[in-house]
């Protein structure tokens, strides 16, 4: 993707919305106090609604609604309790123990939750002083709640009018970031692909599609307008969501042993064709996550059936001048390619034609598929905050460092002298998170960002004098700041950092200077103290976690892996649980990947068997796409008289991948005998094959092509073979756990 559509996709996403929407909820009212004279008695009602603003997570309309309620009311709370108690000191002691442990912990609750216990301890960390509202307490906190209030009725207002525009920007971006994983995936193509990068670059992509995958399942399947009211656009939005998961599946499962490829037909023009036609595919999708995002059609970027066809004539022309019974296998694997590119040809062409909205798309809807199979399950039952209190528990662990965080932060803002003092606290709550990588990454970006925007802000401040410039610089940064705020902290964190210098000199330009001194020194302090409190304080180092994300990742698989194969003892395929299975494996790779991502984040000494992990998540995602690739097979052909020789092999598959569950679970004894068994040959396919080969060799590729046994053979030596390649997957993991095992103990 170029940097002009990089800028549009910015300009017609959700996160630009959020961050003009909170701007101007907040500059609007600011204004009209202002023309009043009443901003600095009024000033909490801004601060209430980017506050409450923050807690406005995409997801259904009633979770939203409902969490900006509580949000409003909880934070009322807070800053009524916190105003009337502090000044007696050893009180205040208390409410950070209290507040710090229980907003903190209610993250076990999902990311929702986490943000209005977020919210609440910013709401005590500004009432914990009295410079916000002095001796008017209760005045102050209603006048916050109005603020939040006031953005509950623009989400409201908003939502009324544009129902569907925040699924069509997750929609839309769902479909970019589909399309830069097709990107990566033509570089495999070209000649001299570094495999290590390629690979760590889809990890890093299926991570961020599975997030988006949570966030529109959660939105689509439980928005009632859309499962059971529906409307002509909600119909077509559905079916673009369910067509990119298949798509999604369809790029995953065209994974190829690249090397073999290579070795192939490196000396031959195919391979580069193959690579910039899927260039130009990954192109369309992405333009067609543009459409969406924007709300008008797509229109293609390049003539999809002319550049198909001309890589079907290359490889038609090479097969007949080139493959013989020798290399015959070879030529299998390219005609899979080039039937995997058609298929994603069609479902790209059937996408453009869906952002048109026209009602011949949706005609003969129906969602076959159960939603609530397929909605993010969280509960909010008691028992699951009191089972969280124990040091077993990751977030009461981070619920403990936030504590102790904020206690030293506090003593210390009594002993420096500076007149901010809470922005120490403000900088801890906001860095420390509970992975170690993310509070050391926020780290990082909060320092540098505050920086930045200190200097940026004095020069400016130096430069120029003229007030409606200075406004017009800082509503560009609370903007950027509110924009950014999800996906780089760094901007964030500079504008804002920009944007409060900026109104501190409006509202109070005299002490400027001391605002600029007193912003450095409160960040690099609430800097250090998160960063050793992250540190030494009860980490959660990545490594004691990951052996479960491997356990969860070859339970997917395995369950995954035997409803496919069914299919090829002559069972009937249930698409429903095939489709909860093939989302229950994704995820469980992408939570695997993205714990291995975040050891590469932390201390040397904690990066245990680094090599081996990566080894495992590699051969983990290989494994997903083979049985992905296997369910497109399972979903289209009948070859049943071929299913005593299937089960043969699928009962030791599973066996095999029973054992590697076996040795995270500590049981070793069972798994070096079956690592070193091999999977039976398929010798009805043998004679298939030897018989095919006979043919060619003695009429002739023309003439053997009229053969009826033809389609079928490359149908069923690439089952073979992918039943072959889980195996020997399935093998290579045992044999990299057994490693592990054997260097832990």
């Amino acid at each position: 993707m170029n940097y002009l559509d990089e800028f549009k996709k910015f300009i017609s996403s959700h996160y630009l919305s959020t961050g003009v929407r909170l701007t101007l909820g907040a500059v609007v009212p600011s204004l009209i106090f202002q023309h009043y004279g009443i901003l600095g008695d009024m000033i909490a009602f801004p601060l209430g609604t980017l506050l409450i603003g923050g807690t406005d997570n995409p997801g259904p309309y009633h979770r939203r609604r409902n969490s900006l309620l509580i949000a409003i009311a909880t934070c009322f709370i807070v800053a009524c309790i916190t105003g009337f108690l502090r000044h007696i000191h050893f009180v205040i002691f208390l409410e950070i123990i209290i507040f710090g442990m229980f907003f903190s912990l209610v993250g076990v609750y999902g990311n929702r939750v986490n943000s209005i216990g977020l919210i609440a301890l910013l709401v005590f960390v500004f009432n914990i002083d009295d410079h916000l509202s002095g001796d008017l307490v209760l005045r102050t906190a209603a006048i916050f709640a109005a603020g939040g209030i006031w953005y509950f009725a623009l989400f409201m207002i908003l939502q009324k009018l544009l129902p569907y525009k925040l699924i069509q920007q997750l929609l839309g971006e769902n479909f970019v970031e589909l399309g830069k994983l097709l990107w990566i995936k033509a570089r495999y193509y070209f000649a001299d692909p570094d495999y290590d990068d390629l690979f760590n670059r889809m990890v890093h992509q299926q991570v961020i599609l599975r997030e988006n995958h949570e966030n529109l399942r959660e939105i689509l399947f439980k928005t009632r307008e859309i499962v059971t009211e529906s409307t002509n656009k909600s119909r077509v939005l559905m079916l673009m969501f369910l067509d990119s998961i298949d798509l999604f599946e369809r790029i995953l499962n065209s994974q190829q042993n690249y090397t073999n490829l290579h070795r192939a037909f490196d000396h031959t023009k195919v391979l580069r064709l193959f690579g910039t036609y899927i260039t130009w595919l990954s192109a369309e999708i992405q333009q067609i996550g543009l459409a969406v995002q924007s709300g008008f059609p797509s229109h293609p970027k390049h003539d999809l059936d002319e550049a198909f066809n001309k890589c079907q004539r290359a490889f038609e022309t090479m097969r007949e001048q080139k493959m013989t019974h020798d290399n015959m296998e070879d030529f299998i694997m390219l005609r899979q390619i080039l039937n995997s590119l058609q298929d994603i040809t069609e479902r790209i062409k059937k996408l453009h034609r869906a952002t048109t909205y026209d009602a011949e798309v949706s005609k003969g809807y129906k969602l076959n598929v159960e939603a609530e199979n397929f909605i993010p399950k969280q509960e909010y039952h008691p028992r699951i905050l009191l089972d969280n209190l124990s040091l077993k528990s990751s977030h009461f662990r981070h619920a403990v460092r936030v504590t102790i965080g904020l206690l030293l932060g506090y003593i210390t803002s009594l002993f420096l002298e500076v007149g901010h003092g809470y922005w120490i606290l403000l900088t801890i709550v906001v860095i420390l998170k509970p992975a170690f990588s993310i509070t050391k990454q926020r780290n990082v970006q909060r320092i540098g960002g505050t920086l930045v925007g200190v200097f940026s802000g004095f020069m400016l401040l130096y430069l120029t004098k003229d007030g409606t410039a200075l406004f017009m610089v800082m509503l560009l940064a609370m903007i950027l700041a509110y924009s950014f705020l999800k996906t780089n902290y760094f901007i964030a964190s500079t504008s804002i950092t920009l944007y409060v210098i900026l109104s501190f000199n409006f509202l109070n330009p005299q002490q400027i200077t001391e605002v600029l001194q007193d912003r450095v020194v409160d960040t690099v302090v609430g800097s250090i103290i998160a960063y050793l409190i992250s540190s030494y304080v009860l980490p959660v180092w990545e490594h004691t976690q990951i052996n479960q994300y491997i356990r969860d990742a070859l339970n997917a698989n395995r369950k995954y892996f035997d409803v496919v194969a069914a299919k090829f003892t002559g069972k009937d395929l249930d698409i429903n649980e095939l489709k909860v299975l093939r989302k229950d494996a994704i995820i469980a790779m992408a939570n695997l990947s993205d714990n291995f991502q975040k050891m590469l984040s932390e201390p040397k000494r904690q990066q245990l068997n680094m090599e081996e992990y990566h080894q495992f998540v590699a051969t983990s995602h290989m494994l997903t796409s083979y049985i992905a690739s296997l369910s497109t097979y399972a979903q289209t052909l009948e070859y049943s008289e071929f299913s005593v020789e299937f089960e043969v092999m699928i009962r030791q598959i599973d066996r095999q991948i029973k054992a590697a569950t076996d040795i995270i679970e500590g049981k070793l004894e069972n798994s070096f005998e079956i690592a070193r068994e091999s999977l039976p040959q398929n010798m009805k396919l043998v004679e298939l094959l030897a018989k095919r080969k006979k043919e060619i060799k003695e009429l002739g590729i023309e003439k053997a092509d009229q053969s009826p046994a033809r389609k079928m053979l490359s149908d069923l030596k690439t089952i073979n073979g992918l039943f072959e390649l889980i195996s020997t997957i399935t093998i290579d993991e045992i044999k990299i756990l057994q490693k592990i095992k054997t260097v832990k103990t």
